[in-house]
Parts: C-alpha cells; structure tokens; sequence
C-alpha cells in the first residue's frame, strides 16, 4: 500500500516514463480532463494556475479520460493537439487513463481512498475533478468537476506556504 502520490509512475501523453516522484517537494494539482465535456473550458484557468504558481512549486497534471460520455475519444496525439492548439496547455499531461472501476489506474485508485467525495463515495462521478497535494505528497483536498480552478487560489497558495 503506497503512503504518498510520489510513489506512483504515470506516462507523459508522448509516452515517456512520468515517475511523480521527480515532483516531491512540490504542491501537485491533479485533474481528469475531456477534451468536449462542459467543463473542458476549465483547461484556460488550470493552465493559468500553473503560469501563476508554478514558479512557485505548483505542478498541474492533467490525466485525459473517456469513462464519462464518451468525451475524450481521441488518441493520446490528437488529445495533446487540442489542449495545446485550443487552451494553451503547457503544464504536463499524461496518457489517457482510466479513474473508475478495476481497470482505475494505481494513482486515481489512491487519490480516491485519501479523499472519497460526497457522502463518503470514492468514485469520481464526472471530468475535471480535482485534486490538490501537499508538497509531502499526501492529499490535501478533492474538488468537484463544477470547482472552478480560479477557486482553488487560496487553498494551493496555503499549501504553497505550507511546505
């Protein structure tokens, strides 16, 4: 059983190694991102979050996913060209993943027991959930899809002064 997000190994979007123990020592944002969900526009401030803070120590890292309306159909490739052409995305994205289900990748399996959401349910229940970690990689806070990333200034800035 793993006691910290740095435990965890990912893939970059292009498909290298993403070992998130490179990050220890930094505040983390993870999200589920779509490409044509509702909330895809999020991508603008999380992007902002990461000009803003990441000189600061803040690293946003968003895993694509298509459990939810099908609304991340494309490849890796094709996923990585929207984000960068349609939003700005500079901060790191990983390949495509899934967060529910058996299937659910070791570190979404781990963010949702540290922070189950509404009423004690561990799933995540739609894209853009999000998840804020401390710089000693432990979870501080899970967001809902409709949290806005302009709204979570005040808790990353306290987990940036926290470390």
């Amino acid at each position: 059983m793993s006691d910290s997000v740095f435990d965890f190994h990912a893939t970059a979007i292009h498909g290298e190694p993403a070992d998130l123990a490179t990050q220890r020592g930094k505040v983390l944002l993870i999200v589920n991102t779509a490409s044509e969900c509702g909330f895809t526009p999020q991508f603008k401030g999380l992007e902002q979050l990461w000009q803003d803070y990441g000189p600061r120590g803040l690293v946003v890292i968003g895993f694509p996913s298509n459990e939810f309306g099908g609304q991340d159909p494309g490849s890796n490739d094709q996923i990585a060209s929207f984000c960068e052409m349609n939003y700005g995305v500079s901060f790191p994205m990983m390949e495509k993943v899934k967060v529910n289900g058996a299937e659910a990748h070791p570190l979404w399996q781990f963010l949702k027991r540290e922070k189950p959401g509404f009423l004690g349910t561990e799933a995540i229940k739609w894209n853009f959930t999000k998840f804020l970690v401390g710089r000693d990689g432990q979870v501080l806070k899970r967001y809902a899809p409709n949290d806005a990333p302009e709204k979570l200034r005040g808790d990353i800035e306290a987990a940036l002064k926290a470390g």
